[in-house]
């Protein structure tokens, strides 16, 4: 879906018409959040946003896929599979599946870490684990109170924040920030605004974790782009964010073209693409997240190229010690009840 614009106002007639429904929606979120959730048996880290739409929760499981190996960990990551057909449980294979069947995001993050795609998320734990999982990654999922979560890194873009602050669908949040904060166990901020301070001080107060991190241009699609104006597009849930990283990374940003997240192209809006590309002498660039959606595809244009991105923290060993401790008290909690 493409994100109304009201919810990133702060009054709207619009919002204030729907708040009885958010009102109603979030009741209902609350409450099946408080219930308590299956015991994996293998520590349980959640990589989750209070709000619906996109905030950096991949760039996140993948740096935490990175820094779990080093502390000797073998991670699976478990997913729903957004936009994909097949319910599942099965482990995404890159040469076997499109985005159509497992979802972008999976195929996306196959490539650095397995990925177990399940809609029913008890069906891929099992699956997880007999891949040889130690800890099992789950992408998004923190509203849903299924599994039990022995950690929970909520991430949010420090530029947007939490729009208006309401309840869909009269805003952007999935459930009230209340029962939301008291389930947190870090905050992860992206990039060097401030719409989310008032979400970082609240759990500043409450003694969680606030970690800073920035989305960091891979230094060879930088070079591969550099001194080429380009035409850029993307399907995620936050364009515009995408659009701001190429210019950070000096990359000469022509034409963009926004598509809500999780879009489908055809044939045709990609020919489109392609033919004004060319008119206008640009390079077509999209996030790997877009490109991983157009595998499959008849008549995908020659020449598009991703743009890579990491997620760098502003404190990796503040990271790699919290992560840590919430191994530690996961395995111990656990040989305690016995």
């Amino acid at each position: 879906m493409r994100e109304p614009a009201f919810w990133y106002r702060p009054r709207s007639p619009k919002s204030h018409l729907l708040s009885p429904l958010g009102a109603l929606y979030g009741a209902i979120t609350a409450r099946r959040m408080a219930r308590s959730g299956f015991d994996a048996g293998i520590p349980v880290l959640c990589v989750g946003n209070y709000h619906v739409g996109g905030a950096g929760k991949t760039p996140t499981v993948l740096a935490l896929t990175k820094l779990l190996r080093e502390l000797g960990e073998s991670p699976v990551v478990l997913s729903r599979g957004y936009g994909g057909r097949l319910r599942g449980p099965v482990m995404v294979d890159r040469m076997r599946h499109t985005a159509t069947e497992v979802g972008d995001e999976p195929l996306m993050m196959v490539r650095d870490v397995p990925v177990a795609v399940a809609r029913d998320r008890l069906d891929g734990v099992a699956l997880a684990k007999s891949q040889g999982a130690t800890v099992i990654l789950m992408d998004d999922g923190f509203q849903n109170p299924n599994l039990l979560k022995d950690a929970s890194l909520i991430v949010i873009d420090s530029e947007r924040g939490l729009g208006n602050g309401r309840v869909f669908p009269a805003g952007p949040l999935r459930a009230p920030l209340k029962p939301q904060l008291s389930r947190t166990d870090a905050l992860v901020l992206i990039g060097d605004g401030h719409a989310a301070d008032d979400v970082a001080s609240e759990l500043a107060k409450r003694g969680k974790p606030v970690l800073r991190a920035r989305l960091k241009p891979d230094a060879g699609s930088v070079a591969r782009l550099q001194g080429k104006p380009v035409f850029a597009f993307a399907g995620i849930g936050d364009p515009e964010r995408f659009f701001r990283t190429l210019r950070t990374g000096g990359i000469d940003v022509a034409r963009t073209r926004p598509f809500a997240d999780h879009h489908m192209f055809s044939r045709d809006e990609l020919a489109a693409l392609a033919a004004d590309a060319k008119a206008g002498q640009l390079t077509l660039v999209t996030t790997e997240k877009d490109l991983a959606r157009l595998r499959g595809i008849d008549g995908v244009p020659d020449g598009i190229v991703p743009f890579k991105v990491a997620l760098e923290f502003d404190d990796p060993a503040r990271l790699k010690q919290l992560i840590s401790d919430h191994l530690y008290k996961a395995r111990e909690r656990r040989f305690s009840t016995r």
